[in-house]
């Protein structure tokens, strides 16, 4: 089941999906509405029958530094990042508690990490940390189990889309670090993950090297982040 706030992306998953041979079911629902979430979950549920994984997917960034980012686009990365997360989260629990699922956060790099110039996504990542990781606690006793997923730069439209600091859409491209993972690559490593009990994956060598260097080495960390995404924000 998909859901999306945008009804043609979902005809489009839809479309080829059955050119796959899967079925699927979809919804549009803001995962910022939590009444939304909770119509949503409980009418997908009783379709369904049961609901057994749950992955907490929905995105968006901005490219702005602090000073020039208004306090606004900072609440919007919040409310779709973290509290959709939360949202879709608490309404699809009573049935993961039923089946005993999974429940798997797509965070990323600037999850353990900063990032400049994305503030507000990094806090909003950083966010889902601290929350799926208190929540494994809860539910480890319940049979619930959490998958944090932090990839690097992935090729998705989630920077296409992203806003700068007044709030409006970018026309820039990025600078990735690193290879840029496909989604499918990471959709591959999320299931073998599920069947492995995992509870992070680093899907890529410049996250698995990020994680090891921030701990070890975090002003080297911030040094090396700072010189490769700099030059974005130069005027």
């Amino acid at each position: 089941m998909l859901l999306d706030q945008r009804e043609e992306a979902l005809d489009k998953a839809l479309n080829e999906l059955k050119d796959q041979g899967y079925e699927a079911l979809t919804r549009a629902c803001d995962v910022t509405d939590a009444q939304a979430c909770e119509q949503v979950f409980s009418s997908l549920a009783q379709q369904l029958g049961s609901l057994d994984i749950l992955i907490n997917n929905a995105g968006i960034s901005h490219r702005s530094l602090f000073v020039d980012t208004d306090p606004q686009v900072v609440r919007r990365v919040m409310e779709v990042n973290f509290f959709g997360s939360v949202n879709c989260t608490r309404a699809a629990l009573p049935w993961l508690l039923e089946s005993k699922g999974v429940i798997v956060a797509i965070s990323s790099v600037a999850g353990f990490a900063p990032l400049m110039g994305r503030t507000a996504y990094s806090a909003s990542k950083h966010a889902l940390h601290g929350f799926f990781e208190s929540l494994r606690s809860e539910l480890a006793d319940r049979g619930v189990r959490v998958l944090m997923v932090c990839p690097g730069f992935t090729n998705t439209a989630l920077d296409k889309r992203a806003l700068n600091g007044a709030g409006q859409a970018l026309d820039s491209d990025r600078r990735p670090v690193g290879r840029q993972l496909e989604p499918e690559e990471v959709a591959r490593q999320v299931l073998d993950a599920i069947r492995r009990n995992k509870r992070l994956i680093l899907p890529s060598a410049i996250a698995k090297l990020s994680w090891w260097v921030c701990r070890f080495s975090p002003r080297s960390y911030e040094r090396l982040m700072v010189r490769s995404q700099a030059p974005e924000f130069e005027s």
